[in-house]
């Protein structure tokens, strides 16, 4: 078997029995791992991302994909912050984890609520793929360049109100949908231009159709974007050393304190919130952003620390938003 890397103090495996302590493979450890997910192409390919490797890493290990549908997904008339936001897209998943229906769950991070249920934590965050924003248009003119009055389909409030506040001449038009479902309604005219995050359009090899990638101090990316999210359930001694091979310290560490970030405002898809956060030589350079639905109020702020300190940084930033002017804001909202 693989050796295990040392786990990182954030990790929630950490606090496990060292590695000499866990289960061996081909004793107790489980030989085969079920993977729940919704069944968008995206989605099945990030689960078979993950399958590809623990069965690469763990070769005795055969990973199954248990496709599941989601109240997010039986729901495509709506924006998301009409019908409950975020969670639609991972409940029924999570349930079938509680229900030990599925040994872990791959999820979109971006689509992960601040909390999470009891008994469940994030097992590992994988690396992270590009996690900015990419306008794809008809006629393949920049942001900066669309004609006033030109309609943007996107369906997220954050990407809407960053729209407004940068070009407040543009139409926002609500658009649900896969990936191909967009950029087919974009294909047939029904939008000049839309909005979608490059990970997954990089992910599914459509990386031609991107039009201009938008850098974070013109939209600043949703909490998560680009990375993958793997639940499981807590304390589960079988699971953790496999996922603890796939986690990476440099995108956990961020997302860690994005997610901090996003309890502490109590955000979801309701209200346009966005933080995104690098590392640099163990400094966590961490920007947060709170706007109005209509993008003519924003407030906006960057936070340092050491990457061990990622959560509390979260928090702290959250709150010196609050304090200067997020907190109403929300209220309005």
């Amino acid at each position: 078997m693989r050796p295990l890397p040392p786990l990182h103090p954030l990790h929630p495996a950490a606090a496990a029995p060292p590695p000499a302590a866990l289960p061996a493979a081909g004793n107790s450890m489980k030989n085969i791992i079920k993977i729940g997910t919704r069944g968008s192409q995206l989605a099945l390919w990030q689960a078979n991302w993950v399958k590809n490797q623990i069965e690469s890493g763990f070769p005795e290990i055969q990973a199954l994909i248990i496709e599941i549908k989601t109240t997010g997904d039986k729901i495509v008339d709506r924006p998301l912050a009409m019908v409950g936001g975020k969670g639609l897209f991972v409940k029924e998943i999570e349930k079938a984890l509680l229900d030990k229906d599925i040994d872990i769950a791959v999820h979109s991070m971006k689509d992960m609520p601040g909390d999470l249920p009891g008994g469940l934590c994030i097992g590992a965050i994988p690396v992270r793929e590009d996690p900015r924003d990419v306008l794809v248009s008809r006629n393949n003119i920049p942001l900066n360049e669309l004609p006033s009055g030109a309609v943007i389909g996107t369906s997220s409030l954050r990407r809407a109100s960053q729209i407004k506040y940068v070009r407040p001449d543009l139409t926002i038009a609500s658009i649900r949908g896969n990936l191909g479902t967009r950029l087919g309604k974009l294909d047939n005219g029904d939008f000049d231009a839309i909005v979608l995050a490059a990970a997954g359009i990089i992910r599914l090899g459509m990386k031609e159709r991107i039009t201009q990638y938008l850098e974070p101090d013109t939209m600043l990316p949703a909490v998560g974007q680009g990375a993958l999210c793997i639940e499981t359930r807590e304390n589960d001694a079988d699971i953790a050393p496999i996922l603890a091979v796939l986690d990476n310290r440099d995108t956990r560490i961020p997302v860690v304190a994005e997610r901090a970030f996003l309890r502490k405002l109590e955000g979801s898809c309701h209200i346009p919130v966005a933080c995104f956060g690098t590392l640099k030589d163990r400094e966590l350079i961490l920007t947060g952003l709170v706007a109005s639905e209509d993008g003519t109020q924003m407030v906006k702020e960057v936070s340092r620390g050491p990457g061990a300190s990622a959560e509390a940084i979260g928090t702290s930033l959250a709150t010196t938003l609050l304090d200067r002017g997020a907190a109403q804001i929300l209220e309005n909202l």
